[in-house]
């Protein structure tokens, strides 16, 4: 299954975004995408298409909030 390429204007938008898609399978998945990720990450669950594209934007969330982060602390 091949993802569409979507821009965003800015990494806020973009953060937004793939927030609500954690959303989503957090709750189809009853469970938080920090607790996935640690499970994914020690092999507990398998290599499925949904794993690997929610642990693609979990990977992403995380980016994006560092990138965020950074640009606040260089406001303030």
């Amino acid at each position: 299954m091949k993802k569409n390429r979507i821009e965003f204007d800015s990494p806020l938008d973009a953060f937004v975004a793939i927030a609500k898609e954690l959303n989503d399978y957090e709750r189809r998945y009853a469970m938080t995408s920090e607790e996935f990720y640690d499970k994914f990450s020690k092999g507990q669950l398998d290599d499925s298409i949904d794993n690997i594209e929610w642990a693609n934007d979990y990977q992403l969330f995380l980016s994006l909030r560092r990138e965020l982060e950074d640009q606040l602390r260089r406001v303030a």
